[in-house]
């Protein structure tokens, strides 16, 4: 499967997501419940920085989440396309050499798009989506001093 999604980014770097491969696979049996106790792992790894022009770069990457326990799998694998003005380009691709450091703006564009399909497949799976959980505000609200207004 090839999919194409442009991220907007800050500056003038466009940076494009084509997912090349997706797998999800759920190994719990779907009459146990889900355990309740469940650890989500989010990993993205950038496979490396390629100069394919003067203002192009390619940075395959492998997404992958993993269930503790071992309830499910999915892999998510691609290529980021990022184009903009040569310096910009010419600074990533030094970045990524010397420190090799993972370049944010890259990550973060392979990781909206990543998890949005991540999400489906989850919910193909029956699983549950690689999401933080959602707590409730432990903030209170300010009581007033009219008597008309409670927390």
């Amino acid at each position: 499967m090839s999919d194409d999604k442009v991220i907007p980014s800050e500056g003038r770097l466009n940076i494009r997501i084509h997912i090349t491969q997706l797998s999800g696979e759920r190994f719990w049996e779907i009459e146990n419940p889900i355990p309740s106790q469940l650890h989500i792992t989010v990993n993205v790894n950038l496979l490396g920085v390629e100069k394919r022009s003067e203002n192009t770069i390619k940075a395959p990457f492998v997404f992958t989440v993993n269930f503790t326990p071992s309830i499910a799998q999915i892999n998510i694998k691609g290529n980021a396309l990022a184009l903009g003005e040569i310096k910009e380009i010419d600074k990533i691709v030094k970045d990524h050499n010397e420190k090799k450091t993972a370049p944010t703006k890259i990550i973060q564009a392979i990781t909206n798009i990543t998890i949005a399909e991540a999400i489906i497949i989850s919910k193909a799976l029956g699983i549950p989506p690689p999401l933080p959980p959602i707590t409730p505000s432990t903030t209170k609200i300010q009581k007033k001093s009219d008597s008309r207004y409670t927390a």
